[in-house]
């Protein structure tokens, strides 16, 4: 055993059952359920596809570049950097920080749903839900409430993100899924269209861009990578772990999706308020109307929980990555609690400016979905990058210490690699392509946004990395150097 996994055997170790739990908590999240409960049946055939595809690949590719790199700092950027050089590296992390920032609007849409739900009256609640100016509103108080409670430090984030994520997602899944199984026991009236089978109609592209979504419900996977040396006997409970966890992920996705389905016509899905009703369904039929605010209160407290911890992570990482000189000095400043002020505040001002495309888009719910595929589109090009540094790495850094690796050879890691590189890559495709099922406007628009927004974002880390400058480090920061940079020493 070498001396990095020996003084961590004598640490605490998390057991196969808690990081299973951790990799669920990470990973689900319930605003999404209503996009793909529109498939009936075949949905499931989704979830366990991509699963297959992407989120297993994720999770496994993932722990063995974070156990090779556990003690250097720079996560994805460290990854990507160490195979293909810092400048692609740079656009890894910025890709995982910009998508998070687009994504706030949409996750906070599904926040602004479920207060507007609060109230007792379907009919009202479901127009206020679809204002534009209240949606607004709402997106814009929460993230702002959020990003002053990062500001606040870490100890806050934490607090309310472990019990937001018990009583916002958690609890409401559990419920959701026992309610669909007691409604269907007791000869409740199944709208789902079971016709359909499990297997869908690929011939139908339009149909997949929804289906593709659910590429961004594993997304977030190769955080867990971190934990892998946190296990006993790591190549053996690490992959154990996550089958569980990953097993699990699928199993509330599918019957919740069911759940779902099972109360709501497929004609009827809303993909920004189809969840709220879906509980306010249920509870009328078993005569609890008045728990419905309460599972819309705690809906909401999920999402501002679930805001925080990405507002307080990935811009965290992209700090990091800028105080060892690839970001000018105005983005490494903090406040007196340490934490990256100046990055927070760019970020709420992008949160800001993306909100106001409620102006311009015909519905909540197509700026909903808009935005949502421009967070996928990001986020794949970074996991396909990620995907092909691990198979370069294997030859780029033969002789490296892996304390967790996939296979004896390169065979395993090429196989899984592979798979998930060319899943992400089907996603990002389809993901162009409208959806037959949602009115989003003109397709000018729809293809305006997603292209130009792809292209912007990714030359706009290009233009930072050619501007950068000697002063830009900071003397402070302690960034280890690349394998090519000791070895010129």
């Amino acid at each position: 055993m070498n001396t990095k996994n020996g003084t961590a055997g004598k640490a605490f170790k998390l057991s196969v059952t808690t990081l299973a739990i951790m990799n669920i908590t990470a990973v689900v999240s319930l605003r999404g359920l209503p996009s793909e409960a529109i498939y009936g049946p075949s949905s499931a055939f989704y979830y366990l596809f991509a699963a297959i595809v992407f989120l297993i690949p994720t999770a496994m590719v993932a722990a063995e570049l974070a156990a090779m790199f556990s003690d250097k700092q720079g996560g994805v950027f460290r990854w990507v950097g160490e195979a293909f050089g810092p400048r692609t590296g740079f656009l890894a992390i910025w890709l995982q920080w910009i998508e998070s920032t687009i994504w706030y609007p949409t996750v906070l849409t599904f926040g602004a749903v479920s207060l507007a739900f609060i109230g007792m009256n379907d009919v009202s609640d479901a127009a206020l839900a679809s204002n534009k100016l209240f949606t607004l509103v709402v997106v814009l108080a929460i993230y702002w409430i959020a990003t002053f409670i990062a500001m606040k430090g870490l100890g806050w984030v934490g607090k309310i993100s472990r019990l937001g994520g018990m009583v916002g997602t958690i609890i409401p899944a559990g419920l959701l899924i026992f309610l669909g199984i007691l409604y269907i026991s007791t000869g409740g009236y199944n709208n789902m269209d079971m016709s359909q089978g499990f297997f869908p109609d690929l011939t139908k592209l339009d149909n997949l861009v929804l289906a593709s979504s659910i590429f961004l419900f594993y997304a977030g996977m190769e955080m867990m990578g971190v934990h892998v040396m946190d296990v006993n006997n790591p190549s053996k409970n690490y992959p154990k772990a996550i089958i569980i966890g990953s097993l699990a992920t699928v199993a509330i996705f599918v019957l919740g999706t069911f759940a779902l389905g099972f109360i709501i016509p497929a004609k009827d899905i809303n993909l920004t308020q189809s969840l709220l009703i879906g509980f306010d369904n249920y509870f009328r039929h078993f005569h609890i109307s008045w728990a419905g605010p309460i599972i819309a209160i705690a809906l909401m407290f999920g999402v501002l929980a679930s805001v925080l911890t990405w507002v307080a992570g990935p811009s965290k990482g992209i700090f990091t990555v800028g105080k060892a000189g690839y970001l000018p000095p105005f983005f490494q400043k903090t406040n007196s609690q340490g934490v990256q002020r100046n990055i927070l505040l760019v970020q709420g001002g992008i949160v800001t400016l993306l909100s106001l495309l409620f102006v311009v888009m015909p519905s909540v719910q197509s700026f909903y979905q808009i935005l949502s595929q421009l967070t996928i589109l990001l986020y794949l090009i970074m996991y396909m990058l990620m995907f092909a540094a691990a198979i370069v790495l294997r030859y780029k850094m033969k002789e490296a210490d892996r304390p967790f690796r996939l296979g004896k050879g390169n065979a395993l890691m090429w196989i899984i690699g592979s798979v998930g590189f060319a899943g992400s890559l089907l996603a990002f495709v389809l993901s162009f392509i409208p959806p037959g099922q949602i009115q989003t406007g003109s397709n000018a628009v729809w293809y305006s946004v997603l292209i130009i927004g792809c292209i912007v974002m990714v030359v706009i880390p290009f233009i930072i990395y050619a501007m950068r400058k000697p002063s830009w480090r900071d003397p402070s920061a302690e960034f280890a150097p690349f394998h090519w940079e000791e070895q010129k020493k």
